[in-house]
């Protein structure tokens, strides 16, 4: 079953723009999906896309600027601009209702736009949570300067001073939409034991699923456990 897709290039700001895949379904039902710190629209979130339109949802996925087809270099990019790109995504469809879905660093910035943006409920997979998961790239950058999490893709002070601005507590304290986590257990990249603790400590309604062997990337069986899970938990929600 095939089912059209559209490609566009969304401005974002200064003659910036990222490029965004529209997977298209009748309905009034959309999910913008944010790729991880270096990825892109095309990985994982390209079947993800197909999922959840095959099940009537219009869905969104999107390279964050440096990345991929959007323009930009990647060292520019911080939270605040990635939450900006996510924004300026959204406005372009200009849903009434939507959902936001976040990957690893996608999840960061779901859980931080969702404060402003107001989604309807925010789904996020293996997500960075609190600054802390990312100490070790921030003590390499104030030694040397930048850091090369993934080859070609340094961050430098900006990034990290940026991410200072954000704390995770702002999301504990005032998020008020029902949350969506799935993570592996056995994640060494982001641990699973940070979304536990986020679990007990943001306020509003929250589902965690734990993947008893799965890592930091699901396999194709985890991947199907996940959207599963996903889909039935949006039906209960009523969206």
């Amino acid at each position: 079953m095939s089912f059209e897709t559209e490609k566009k290039f969304i401005e974002v700001e200064s003659n910036e723009n990222v490029s965004a895949v529209h997977h298209k379904s009748s309905s009034d039902k959309w999910i913008f999906l944010c790729h991880g710190f270096g990825g892109n629209k095309d990985r994982t979130n390209k079947q993800r896309a197909q999922f959840f339109s095959q099940k009537g949802w219009n869905t969104v996925r999107f390279d964050f600027r440096g990345n991929c087809e959007s323009s930009g270099n990647f060292i520019d990019q911080t939270l605040t601009s990635r939450i900006k790109d996510l924004k300026a995504v959204r406005d372009h469809f200009n849903p009434d209702n939507f959902v936001y879905f976040g990957t690893s660093f996608g999840g960061k910035v779901v859980f931080h736009s969702a404060l402003e943006d107001k989604p309807d409920c925010v789904i996020v997979k293996a997500p960075v949570t609190y600054n802390k998961i990312m100490s070790k790239f921030i003590s390499v950058i104030e030694e040397k300067g930048s850091f090369e999490y993934v080859d070609g893709k340094p961050i430098d002070m900006r990034f990290a001073e940026d991410l200072n601005q954000h704390s995770f507590s702002e999301v504990e304290e005032n998020l008020d939409i029902p949350v969506f986590i799935s993570h592996g257990f056995e994640d060494k990249t982001v641990r699973f034991e940070n979304s536990v603790q986020a679990l007990n400590n943001i306020e509003s309604d929250i589902q965690l699923q734990k993947l008893r062997n799965a890592v930091h990337s699901y396999t194709d069986i985890e991947e199907k456990k996940m959207q599963y899970a996903v889909l039935d938990w949006l039906e209960r929600l009523n969206l």
